[in-house]
């Protein structure tokens, strides 16, 4: 439970950078945008979806990754999230209301994203206790550029540092309640398979996200080539962080 927090906490650290930049013009958050969807879509095929592919198989992989693409779809469509949008973006201007919707999706998509993550330290707890510590760290690492790509947005409609950090940590805070969960409730029946097939899932929540929210906000107003540089930073990001834990 301790590592978990400390792995969920570890996006704090990348939320910390909305403390300090005084202000984020239109073309900066084109850029912030783009490295969030880079971060995520990297994340969901590369890390998330082979992971699902490696335990479950390719075909049950590629079903619970679609499965999650629908569900966020039907979520995003059928229920709506207007008070929540309102409270984020108390005092932004109208034409800000879809970044603030991107910005809460992608807070919801992180925080579905570290759920699993918790698990895999529960399982991997229950193991090899030579995995634990590996297992962590990499999470822990991974977890930072997650931090900064839900921060940044969220300080930008809300000219609030405090409330960019704290929900930023928030969407940390879903690992160690994985952990909890996975302890409590989940070890005699999540498996490897069980757990490929929850990243898988987790991966095409976060797909969506960034298709339907992150990339369209990010080329807006001709601010093509910062949103690339964010995407193509994003991505590159999280090359080295797998590449090193």
């Amino acid at each position: 439970m301790i590592l978990s927090l400390l792995a969920g906490l570890s996006t704090g650290l990348g939320s910390l950078a909305s403390l300090f930049i005084k202000k984020i013009t239109k073309s900066w958050l084109s850029f912030f945008l783009g490295f969030s969807a880079g971060v995520m879509i990297y994340l969901s095929f590369v890390e998330l979806l082979a992971a699902g592919i490696e335990s479950a198989g390719f075909f049950p992989a590629n079903l619970a990754f679609f499965a999650g693409v629908l569900l966020l779809m039907f979520v995003d469509y059928l229920i709506p999230h207007q008070y929540i949008v309102e409270r984020m973006g108390k005092g932004c201007e109208n034409s800000d209301k879809k970044l603030v919707s991107s910005c809460f999706l992608t807070l919801v998509g992180i925080a579905i994203h570290n759920f699993p993550e918790g698990l895999a330290v529960a399982v991997a707890s229950l193991g090899d206790q030579k995995l634990i510590l590996p297992v962590v760290v990499a999470i822990a690492l991974h977890n930072i550029p997650e931090g900064i790509s839900v921060a940044m947005p969220i300080y930008f409609v809300t000219k609030d540092r405090k409330r960019s950090f704290w929900l930023s940590l928030l969407s940390g805070l879903t690992e160690p309640l994985g952990a909890l969960v996975g302890w409590l409730f989940l070890s005699r029946w999540v498996t490897g398979s069980v757990l490929g097939l929850l990243f898988a899932f987790t991966g095409g929540v976060m797909v969506f996200i960034s298709f339907d929210e992150l990339l369209p906000l990010s080329f807006q107003n001709g601010r093509g080539h910062r949103a690339i540089a964010g995407i193509l930073l994003g991505m590159w990001l999280m090359v080295l962080v797998l590449n090193f834990v």
